[in-house]
């Protein structure tokens, strides 16, 4: 069997599933990998095999969805040129995590595909979402990758055909402590915005940013280039976790026992409906960097219980390769 897994290089998220997913798949098949976009600060520890630039959705510096940066910087003719001449017939499956170029080119080639990813749960009517509809976001959604099979991943078990997050055995080897600062991970903000902001609240702060070449500190705020390892160290030894509202993070961050606080990318829908299942678990979240409550979060010391095993072995093997 030969398989094509072919994921979202927008965010680090799907290169971190990547990498626990890709070394299951190649005890059981041939396995070639596409990466498309061009927003993940994080390195492979596999090889990649086909790169595209792709389309990723690009943001402003105040925490928010740029429309402008996505349609300048973004070649859309260069990416259906891809769809149209990218050949999958070799393949007697491709795995999709959110990756348009190949779904798009199964869709319109009828090659086999199934949409493994985050986003794919938003598809299905049990998931929670806010009552307040944005259609082009459900639109993103539905259209970005037009799979019609699809298993998911979220917070929880919400259909049978959403599993749990799959956590990195990097984050499940680390033994969690409480050395007491704050981890941030806030791409969508400028380090200046996100500087200016936190060096009023006074705790210690340790923030990665894919804007900074080398660490710099001001006050209480030190801040870092993105660096795996770095990061894993803070992450393990901090009291809380201040971050966007994706689904990697925040779901790590509960596997830790963490105290978390999210913030959803403004105008960006999955990040709307991932704040929204967080809040019905009880986890803190704003819709902008609001001082009030994040003092009020830095002043409790609620942390939230989930469960999330390691069977991503056995999703692979029972939902995907046996459809």
């Amino acid at each position: 069997m030969k398989i094509l897994y072919a994921f979202q290089g927008t965010g680090n998220g799907h290169l971190a599933r990547a990498q626990e997913i890709i070394p299951i798949l190649k005890k059981h098949a041939l396995v070639d990998t596409l990466i498309s976009g061009h927003q993940t600060q994080l390195r492979s520890d596999f090889d990649i095999d086909f790169r595209f630039r792709g389309i990723s959705l690009l943001y402003n510096k105040v925490g928010g969805l740029s429309y402008k940066k996505t349609l300048l910087q973004n070649s859309f003719c260069k990416a259906a040129k891809v769809i149209r001449d990218l050949d999958l017939s070799a393949y007697d499956l491709i795995i999709n995590d959110f990756e348009p170029l190949t779904g798009w080119a199964a869709k319109m080639k009828h090659y086999p595909i199934i949409e493994l990813s985050h986003q794919a749960s938003l598809s299905f009517k049990e998931t929670p979402k806010p009552d307040k509809k944005d259609w082009f976001g459900d639109m993103i959604l539905k259209y970005y990758v037009p799979c019609e099979k699809k298993i998911g991943f979220h917070f929880d078990n919400y259909n049978s055909l959403i599993k749990k997050p799959v956590i990195r055995q990097k984050i499940r080897n680390l033994s969690p402590n409480n050395m007491g600062h704050y981890l941030v991970y806030l791409p969508s903000f400028s380090d200046e915005v996100i500087t200016n902001f936190l060096t009023r609240i006074d705790v210690e702060w340790k923030v990665f940013s894919k804007y900074a070449s080398q660490s710099q500190r001001f006050g209480n705020v030190e801040i870092f280039p993105i660096d795996e390892k770095k990061y894993l160290q803070l992450f393990e030894s901090c009291e809380g976790i201040l971050c966007n509202a994706g689904f990697e993070t925040p779901a790590e961050a509960l596997f830790m026992h963490k105290k978390l606080f999210v913030i959803p990318i403004d105008n960006q829908y999955e990040q709307a409906c991932n704040a929204f299942a967080l809040s019905k678990m009880g986890v803190a979240f704003a819709d902008r960097l609001d001082p009030v409550k994040i003092r009020q979060w830095i002043g409790s010391y609620k942390s939230l219980t989930v469960d999330y095993p390691n069977n991503i072995e056995s999703i692979i093997m029972n939902d995907v390769l046996n459809t």
